[in-house]
């Protein structure tokens, strides 16, 4: 039964990373950790690897259906990359309380700037 949620989590989250162009791990984080009872830690780091590679299909088909502003993209690139390497060193030694406050926070964050 697990196996099965985790597997309705994966593709609620690619589908979100779809069709918004990301934030698939807006959804993957809370459906790991409530519904399919993963720690909290294990679920933040699991939605590191899952959303890679739906960001790299959308981005695939986004390219081949629209094409894509590398010259736009490539800063942004370049930003994610120095960030992901610093995130992943302070994961490890932030507490997972933090790590859920923090999450909450952007989440409430970045509903707001879409209200507005």
């Amino acid at each position: 039964m697990k196996r099965g949620r985790l597997g309705v989590s994966g593709a609620l989250a690619g589908a979100v990373n779809g069709v918004f162009g990301g934030g698939g791990g807006m959804v993957l984080a809370p459906l790991l950790g409530s519904w399919c009872r993963v720690e909290e830690k294990r679920a933040l780091a699991n939605c590191v690897a899952t959303i890679l590679p739906c960001c790299v299909l959308s981005g695939g088909v986004y390219l081949l259906r629209t094409g894509l502003d590398w010259g736009m993209a490539l800063p942004y690139l370049l930003g994610g990359l120095a960030g992901g390497f610093l995130g992943g060193k302070l994961f490890t030694k932030v507490p997972a309380v933090w790590l859920r406050r923090l999450f909450a926070a952007f989440l409430v964050y970045g509903g707001v700037r879409y209200l507005l």
